[in-house]
């Protein structure tokens, strides 16, 4: 029993490596236009979703892969792996030595992660804001919603039977008048509310 845990951990440690390996391999095939646009071509953004698809996959089910899926995973990381290093060589080789040398600069890679790191920060700032404002926006709502308040229709009218006092039908239309309707079947000597129907 004890061997079959051990077995089914390392599956799970391979299967998760895979998947952090594929997750940064999709994260760089998706920067890959951002950085170093020579060796982009049109669809890499694409296959980086597609890999990065992979690897959230693999890392999420990890504990369900055993036998021949994770052989599989195995030999797909495998095979990714080694596509991926022939059309990184072919694409270097397609570039002039001007551009090769151009990419393999210091000078080149820190402006490249000075633009990086401020359109990031940009971004940042763009959600802080975009936050901010919903929360005043759902604060005014809130805020509105609790200090006006309005009616869809009038109020009813309400119509108290009361037989104590011979009065079939009567109309209320204020607290005071059911004060004084309180008041008037405590004693019957007191007078009736000014607003009776009938």
């Amino acid at each position: 029993m004890a061997h079959n845990g051990s077995k089914v951990c390392v599956v799970i440690m391979v299967a998760t490596l895979a998947g952090l390996f594929a997750l940064l391999a999709g994260l760089v095939v998706l920067l890959v236009p951002l950085m170093t646009p020579e060796l982009s071509r049109q669809r890499d953004s694409f296959w980086g979703a597609v890999v990065l698809l992979l690897g959230l996959t693999l890392v999420t089910c990890s504990e369900r892969l055993a036998g021949a899926p994770m052989l599989a995973v195995l030999c797909a990381t495998l095979l990714i792996g080694r596509l991926s290093l022939e059309v990184s060589q072919l694409r270097w080789r397609l570039l002039s030595p001007e551009e090769q040398q151009t990419l393999v600069s210091a000078e080149r890679w820190q402006a490249n992660l000075k633009q990086l790191a401020a359109t990031v920060a940009r971004l940042l700032a763009t959600a802080s804001e975009w936050r901010d404002q919903l929360g005043q926006l759902i604060s005014r709502n809130g805020s509105a919603r609790t200090v006006s308040k309005r009616w869809v229709r009038p109020e009813a009218e309400t119509t108290i039977n009361n037989n104590d006092t011979g009065i079939d039908h009567l109309v209320v239309r204020s607290l005071g008048e059911i004060d004084a309707l309180i008041q008037a079947s405590a004693s019957p000597s007191a007078p009736v509310a000014s607003g009776e129907a009938g």
